[in-house]
């Protein structure tokens, strides 16, 4: 059944102090030739989409055309199109454009921190080492939209032990590319960049968790993370760190770039739940792109019967 509660309002989704310096931000980018802050999902409208495709986007067959559910994928224009990614843009819909020369090669991930076989991968080696498969997932923005995607990628399992954890690793810690001169939203001094992420070491071993190289198998956009960026389907998008350059196995709890600015409203560990509301809205619903009205979300994002034993005897309430 669909919802009809009315859309989330940008001021909602939005840190206040970007909502009012919007304009002026936005005007400072003009002055940037060839050109952001990051929220770590991306989706679109159809219509607006429509106006403004992406370069070279084109609808490419996938193997299934519909997630486990029975919900149909997203196109590659919608996913390519409306993009969280606050190192170009606070504007969605600029992203696309403004990554369009954006160089993913060369490029190389270093992996390293408590582990016996520390590594810097070329990223063509990386893919190279490893089978690419092809993962439909839901991705649920903090926001309060979703979308289905069909993801290429291997499981970072895979790559983690390749370089042996040490038994006091706990957590891993992701660290994406810091490149003010070609992302001018690194240049708002709001956050702490480059952006970093991190997983709890039981949840980067799971095997949904996956490192994703492209989509609709097509290498992917700047726009939505080239050349690599890590997925975790059942945590809201800002979990998926995009244009990773750097993965250390440390123990201790790594502190996020959104847990650094905004500790009360972005947690460590984000997994999707509709009975915790982020502190200025909902969670119960959400807006699946493309459609019109609003759906229920599901707990965990529909993947509980795969995770929700990772976080057995804690009080999700407290871990947002």
């Amino acid at each position: 059944m669909a919802y009809r509660d009315p859309s989330i309002p940008w001021w909602e989704i939005t840190p206040e102090h970007l909502y009012l310096d919007r304009r002026r931000f936005m005007r400072g980018l003009a002055l940037v030739a060839g050109s952001g802050l990051l929220a770590a999902c991306g989706a679109g409208d159809r219509a607006q989409e429509a106006e403004a495709p992406a370069p070279g986007a084109q609808e490419l067959e996938v193997q299934a055309q519909t997630d486990e559910l029975g919900d149909p994928l997203n196109t590659y224009r919608e996913i390519t199109n409306y993009n969280n990614y606050y190192e170009f843009s606070t504007d969605k819909q600029a992203v696309a454009q403004m990554a369009r020369e954006f160089p993913v090669r060369p490029w190389t991930v270093t992996v390293g921190g408590l582990v016996r076989n520390p590594t810097t991968f070329d990223v063509d080696d990386l893919k190279a080492l490893f089978d690419i498969e092809e993962r439909i997932y839901r991705l649920r923005c903090v926001e309060g939209w979703s979308m289905v995607i069909p993801w290429n990628g291997f499981p970072l399992r895979k790559l983690l032990e390749k370089v042996e954890p040490l038994p006091q690793a706990k957590y891993v810690r992701f660290e994406a590319i810091h490149a003010p001169e070609q992302m001018p939203g690194q240049r708002n001094g709001f956050f702490n960049w480059p952006y970093v992420e991190g997983l709890r070491l039981d949840e980067a071993m799971h095997d949904l968790t996956i490192l994703a190289t492209g989509l609709y198998g097509k290498d992917l956009p700047p726009q939505n993370g080239a050349p690599v960026r890590l997925v975790v389907p059942w945590k809201y998008g800002f979990k998926s760190i995009k244009a990773i350059v750097k993965i250390d196995l440390v123990e201790i709890q790594p502190v996020s770039l959104w847990m650094a600015a905004a500790p009360h409203e972005y947690g460590f560990y984000a997994n999707v739940n509709p009975e915790v509301p982020h502190p200025r809205w909902s969670q119960a619903t959400e807006r699946r792109i493309g459609e019109r009205g609003r759906r229920k979300t599901l707990p965990f994002n529909g993947y509980a019967d795969q995770v929700a034993h990772l976080y057995a005897g804690m009080d999700l309430s407290k871990y947002f």
